[in-house]
């Protein structure tokens, strides 16, 4: 069995297999001749694939500068911060079980509240979690 076979589980797919199947058999220096057009046809679309995507996100960058003194908007820099505890369910896994909870975040409506470790939750932002709830809760 051969390394890459034995590594992935499957054949390797050498240059051989990218031609039809209905093709003649080439040999020799016309096998790699014809190989090597492959590669420089999948470079070469590789490349403008590359430049199509470049394109688009160069219409959309734009430049911005600031002024020395100029306030910025307090909400670029500052994390993301949770207001309340929507909704909670525990996960039961094979060995383990993980409480989880539906958070809502600053500025943003419910609809898009995320799902986040309990876990990680309680011990971030503790004032979320009133005393009751760690009563009820204990694996949280």
């Amino acid at each position: 069995m051969a390394p890459y076979e034995a590594l992935y589980g499957r054949r390797c797919r050498s240059p051989i297999g990218w031609f039809e199947l209905g093709e003649a058999k080439l040999l020799g220096t016309e096998l790699v001749q014809d190989a090597l057009d492959k590669v420089k046809l999948i470079q070469e679309r590789l490349r403008i694939a590359q430049s199509r995507q470049k394109s688009y996100a160069d219409q959309k960058a734009r430049d911005v500068s600031f002024m020395i003194g100029e306030k910025l908007d307090e909400s670029l820099g500052n994390e993301e911060e949770p207001v309340a505890i929507i909704d909670r369910h525990d996960r039961q896994l094979r060995s383990k079980r993980i409480s989880v909870v539906r958070v809502q975040w600053r500025g943003q409506p419910v609809e898009e509240a995320t799902w986040e470790s309990g876990e990680d939750m309680q011990s971030r932002y503790p004032h979320l979690f009133s005393s009751s709830d760690t009563d009820c809760g204990e694996d949280i």
